[in-house]
């Protein structure tokens, strides 16, 4: 079995051909998988057919398979669907609308390491996701002020209740008292590679620790910006069969809308993660 990767945007992304996910894999094909994951962030896998077993397996290969963190009860406390409609006697979740950039579990200690989505059904338009580098925007930024983000941390904050991820403003203040949050630096380096990494998004993105509201707000506006940038950005537009892994530290991710009317479910399964260490740290400890 060959492993061709093919690049798919100049941001970030490449697609892998030549592997089949539902068979096992050769110990060469995961390493080759692996080395471009952690170069291209985001994985394309055209025409797969996969069940259950063969995405787990396949996770398992990269990482240790992450339990939902949701309240729902579910056959598979693993998987999630992404979708307007029930699969397998389970209901999709985050059915509708547009979402704004994101960091899968960024609230809290251990952010996801990656995440998978294998599409079941596509709607005819719309419903694509986005993928920003983290890395990128972060190289975007002046020298001169590098040094200075790299010393914050930013309080991340998800409300379960009522959030919208289509609203560009951050809500300070949740309407649910016992909100996952967390505290994070602001420039992390990739546990893989060492690479440093804007971590900041849209949608969690509370507070700047020790800024006060306005400069917070401005600041988080700013960095947003770097990420957001159409430059940094590759955006996948979905096929049934399609397999997307990415990495959940090194992008941010957002959906765009698409008609309700229409069906949409994607199973996302996706892998445990570390806690993120401040590039400053690996920076003096190389000094």
């Amino acid at each position: 079995m060959n492993v061709e990767v093919r690049p798919l945007s100049p941001a970030l992304g490449a697609e892998i051909r030549g592997v089949d996910l539902s068979r096992e894999l050769a110990p060469e094909i995961v390493d080759a998988i692996r080395a471009a994951w952690e170069r291209h962030g985001v994985l394309l896998f055209r025409d797969q057919t996969l069940g259950i077993d063969d995405q787990r397996r396949f996770v398992r290969y990269l990482g240790e398979v992450q339990p939902s963190r949701t309240p729902a009860e579910r056959k598979h406390p693993d998987i999630m669907y992404v979708g307007n409609v029930t699969v397998d006697g389970q209901a999709g979740e985050i059915p509708y609308g547009e979402m704004q950039f994101h960091s899968d579990h960024c609230y809290f200690d251990r952010p996801t390491k990656g995440t998978t989505l294998y599409a079941l059904e596509i709607p005819s338009h719309g419903g694509n996701t986005l993928f920003a580098s983290t890395a990128r925007a972060y190289a975007a930024i002046p020298p001169e002020r590098r040094r200075e983000l790299e010393e914050l941390d930013i309080l991340f904050l998800f409300d379960y209740v009522n959030f919208d991820y289509g609203k560009k403003e951050r809500r300070v203040q949740p309407l649910w008292a016992d909100a996952p949050r967390y505290v994070h630096p602001l420039v992390i380096a990739h546990p893989a590679t060492g690479q440093p990494l804007l971590f900041c998004n849209r949608s969690m993105a509370n507070t700047i620790v020790g800024y006060d509201p306005e400069r917070s707000e401005a600041l988080i506006e700013e960095l947003c910006g770097y990420i957001e940038r159409p430059e940094h950005i590759y955006e996948h537009v979905w096929r049934p069969n399609d397999l997307v892994l990415w990495d959940n530290l090194a992008t941010a991710h957002a959906r765009t809308d698409f008609d309700p009317a229409e069906r949409r479910a994607l199973r996302r399964m996706a892998m445990m993660g570390q806690k993120p260490v401040a590039y400053r740290e690996l920076s003096r400890a190389r000094a």
